[in-house]
């Protein structure tokens, strides 16, 4: 099972770089570790960047923080089913 505060934890730390305030998705890549390719991982989830875009529905951009996106991140893929 997912630890949700971990991979909530892991993705403020890899989105946290970008330039607040993002009007989307890609102004969140040049601030990732490894890109799209930066992958969040707890327990039987593992996700990267690229795969977390395809699941979400879009967001309420902009986004003023990392803490903000994160947890619209975490609450839609727990309504998902993800974890």
């Amino acid at each position: 099972m997912a630890d949700k505060d971990d991979l909530r934890e892991q993705m403020i730390e890899a989105f946290e770089g970008a330039d607040y305030p993002i009007s989307s998705p890609m102004d969140l890549v040049p601030a990732l570790p490894n890109g799209p390719s930066t992958k969040f991982e707890s327990g039987d989830f593992s996700m990267t960047a690229m795969e977390l875009n395809t699941k979400l529905s879009g967001g309420e951009f902009p986004y003023d923080s990392a803490a903000d996106f994160v947890d619209d991140i975490l609450e839609e893929l727990e309504d998902q089913g993800e974890f």
